[in-house]
């Protein structure tokens, strides 16, 4: 089922000023520059193109993903692709949504409720609190939401999810300090089947002692949940913080060793300026970007569209 009727077309403008006023840091500095850059008439020279390569690199489109961009652009303008005077922007705005080759993202849900969304994410990248904008956006459909506190090797986490499930209002299954996550996993498991809920959400650790521990962990946890629902988790969602940068990449390419990432929620779009990370992250992993934070509330969450990102930026 889409997103879009999950969640109700309805918020689809509301949406995108919230995009929008996200990333007026990355369009103010960087993006706006870009416009005045392949403005009526300017050619892509090697000028243009030195200084639209610190535009892009600036704004952490990355080596790769900048330099793709560029060689685009560059045989573009030989083959007079640009067509009228100002098209070189068009042209631009026009790669990008295809580079990011994502229009509306799917979330997969089970034919037989619950569906299982297991969520992962380096501690600090805001992942809690990404967790309950989910469940907050879930519920205000009208869906009844579980979370389940498998992030037990840091207590404050367990406390954390509990303050939003209150604040929310949704339930959630918790032990204590140091159980083991996989046994927290399988009993909210089992609740959510018993209470009939729609949508059960899991937390997991965000740093083990080693990449090794780290790797069993989220492994251990995705088989739980396969022997207790085989078709589960149906969605098993990465949180990236995009205040860090290319270290998001990194992070991802982690944890996409140690669970098969479905999609990402980019975190703190509204507390960068440097936005451009979105086309480093779609061009270098080919994940989905599904969600975007854009700020500290519950109801601060966008449903990524490719088209509404773009516009945003130009």
């Amino acid at each position: 089922m889409l997103l879009r009727k999950l969640f109700g077309r309805k918020d689809k403008k509301k949406e995108d000023k919230a995009l929008a006023d996200g990333l007026e840091r990355t369009r103010t500095r960087f993006f706006s520059k870009i416009r005045n850059l392949l403005g009526i008439g300017r050619k892509f020279d090697s000028d243009t193109r030195d200084e639209l390569e610190g535009i892009l690199m600036t704004a952490d489109v990355g080596v790769a993903t900048t330099t793709k961009i560029l060689d685009h652009l560059e045989e573009a303008y030989r083959n007079d692709a640009f067509g009228k005077a100002d098209g070189a922007l068009d042209y631009l705005r026009s790669y990008l949504i295809d580079l990011i080759g994502q229009d509306e993202p799917e979330i997969r849900q089970s034919e037989k409720p619950p569906t299982v969304i297991l969520v992962a994410g380096v501690n600090g990248t805001g992942k809690t609190t990404s967790i309950a904008k989910l469940a907050y956006l879930f519920k205000n459909e009208g869906k009844k939401v579980l979370l389940c506190a498998s992030d037990t090797f840091r207590a404050a986490a367990v406390e954390q999810l509990t303050l939003w499930s209150e604040r929310i209002g949704v339930d959630i299954v918790k032990q204590h300090s140091g159980a083991d996550p996989a046994a927290v996993t399988f009993d909210a498991l089992d609740a959510a089947i018993a209470r009939k809920m729609d949508v059960c959400i899991v937390d997991t650790a965000g740093r083990l002692h080693t990449h090794q521990n780290l790797m069993r962990e989220l492994s251990k946890i995705h088989r739980v949940i396969q022997r207790k629902i085989p078709d589960a988790p149906h969605e098993v969602l990465l949180v990236l913080d995009a205040t860090t940068g290319q270290n998001a990449i990194s992070q991802a390419k982690l944890f996409k060793e140690a669970v098969e990432v479905t999609g990402l929620f980019l975190a703190k779009l509204d507390g960068t300026a440097k936005g451009g990370i979105i086309l480093a992250i779609r061009d270098q992993l080919a994940l989905p970007v599904k969600f975007v934070g854009l700020g500290e509330q519950a109801e601060d969450i966008a449903v990524f569209d490719s088209r509404s990102f773009i516009s945003a930026l130009l």
